[in-house]
């Protein structure tokens, strides 16, 4: 009996290796010299689908004080988001970290002098209402 279940755990494990093989193996890139479109970010980051209005109202109480009415930045506080080049380049679930984990002043990327506390100071926000806030932050860059 032992040599029947180890043929089908063979016969198993190779069927899985074949089906992996003719999936790609997952590593993103196009098999064949075809091209494989990006989809955007927005479908491909499960921190995405806020909801701007409510994000706009949860902003204006904790996150404005920093960064400005309509997020245009506080000199010497808060960078503006209207003008931030760090937005375009991470996804939603990068900055959805970044807000939850703040920068401290000794960070060699904070730029202001300033710390940027963890979820802007408001430890009582949600990642969903942190998401929100995401999503309206994304419609105000220019």
């Amino acid at each position: 009996m032992t040599r029947k279940y180890m043929f089908w755990f063979i016969v198993v494990l190779l069927a899985l290796s074949l089906a992996l093989a003719a999936c790609g193996g997952g590593g993103g890139s196009a098999t064949g010299g075809e091209e494989v479109a990006e989809q955007p970010a927005e479908t491909q980051d499960p921190a995405s689908g806020g909801d701007p209005e409510a994000g706009k109202a949860q902003f204006d109480t904790v996150c404005i004080a920093c960064h400005g009415p309509g997020g245009v930045g506080v000199e010497g506080l808060g960078k503006p988001f209207t003008t931030s080049e760090f937005l375009l380049t991470v996804s939603d679930s990068e900055l959805l970290e970044f807000v939850k984990t703040g920068r401290p002043v000794g960070h060699p990327d904070n730029t202001t002098g300033v710390d940027m506390p963890p979820k802007g100071g408001n430890p009582a926000l949600t990642d969903e209402q942190l998401i929100d806030i995401i999503a309206y932050i994304r419609t105000l860059h220019e």
